[in-house]
């Protein structure tokens, strides 16, 4: 039985059905300029996720790096050309995700550093066998310099 929405227009069910044959349907109809097959509650969501999905990966993102460099910061006797490729990456992925939207360096991406710092902490602790006290509750590291050409001693 069709609910209310999906009667009031047809398209609605599709987003359940097949997701990618939702989102072809909607940008034919943006294209097209079709405002009455125009999925519009779906439409607001899926606009609303993508923001949200690129402040998530740039969190992850900067939890990865950080996490990384207190390896190579914390345990230098163990550091592997894997470490240093994971860091140079990491800061290229995320000097592309400023790049494709320079918002997210205006509000997010001080916030993220530094809720990212906490649970890289965590995770470089479990990953390297070091108590989590030895390293710092506060990052001794500038935000220009983590994302920058820069390597702790």
């Amino acid at each position: 039985m069709a609910t209310a929405r999906q009667l009031e227009n047809p398209k609605a069910g599709l987003y359940e059905k097949d997701f990618l044959a939702w989102v072809e349907d909607q940008a034919e109809a943006l294209r097209t300029r079709q405002i009455g097959a125009l999925d519009w509650d779906n439409l607001v969501e899926e606009i609303g996720s993508m923001g949200r999905s690129q402040r998530n990966e740039l969190k992850n993102r900067l939890r990865v790096l950080l996490m990384h460099l207190m390896k190579w910061h914390w345990q230098p006797e163990k550091r592997t050309p894997s470490w240093s490729g994971t860091i140079v990456e990491q800061r290229s992925a995320i000097e592309d995700l400023l790049e494709t939207s320079p918002s997210l360096r205006t509000t997010v991406l001080l916030p993220s550093f530094l809720g990212a710092w906490g649970q890289a902490r965590k995770q470089a602790s479990v990953e390297t066998g070091l108590p989590v006290t030895n390293i710092p509750e506060l990052c001794p590291w500038s935000l220009e310099d983590v994302l920058a050409d820069w390597w702790p001693k």
